[in-house]
């Protein structure tokens, strides 16, 4: 297998496993704060609608249909928690793949590794997870959560390259 991939007498490398959770945990709040402020700004039912989305994920029950997203602690609390959670886990799977396919050295490197992991996250959680698990999430695809996933997966990736303590300059 060494040999397809070109890795012939290549080394395992060491994920930065502290940097790797801290990216996906940043990430996780540049993510949640872009929800909040185009929901803010562009969905008229208000800021607290994709916490009230996200929240049934582990929190059990279903978001409210037809009755307003208004702000409850509860509600935000467990958003939260999920999406760091997930954010945080989304952050060690990229910490590994940019570290075993040496995309940790260089930040163009980490701008596209993180682009595309981005997009490939949309696609597991919008189309494929929403429509055999979540189908309530199915109204939130579309291109600005996309875009939202795609800057999600650069800040996670340039913040591991940046803290990444265990690469080398190739």
């Amino acid at each position: 297998m060494d040999a397809l991939l070109g890795m012939r007498g290549a080394h395992w490398r060491s994920t930065d496993w502290t940097a790797a959770a801290v990216a996906g945990l940043a990430a996780g709040a540049v993510l949640m704060v872009l929800d909040l402020i185009w929901s803010a700004l562009f969905h008229p039912d208000g800021p607290w609608r994709i916490s009230h989305m996200i929240a049934p994920i582990f929190g059990g029950g279903s978001p409210p249909i037809g009755i307003g997203y208004s702000f409850s602690v509860g509600v935000v609390a467990i958003a939260l928690t999920t999406h760091y959670v997930l954010g945080v886990a989304f952050g060690v799977l990229m910490g590994m793949v940019m570290t075993q396919l040496r995309l940790d050295t260089r930040p163009d490197f980490a701008v596209a590794t993180g682009a595309v992991l981005g997009m490939v996250l949309y696609v597991v959680n919008f189309e494929v997870l929403a429509a055999l698990f979540f189908p309530w999430l199915v109204e939130l695809r579309g291109w600005e959560t996309l875009a939202a996933h795609g800057v999600f997966g650069i800040v996670a990736a340039l913040l591991y390259w940046k803290f990444n303590r265990n690469a080398v300059e190739s």
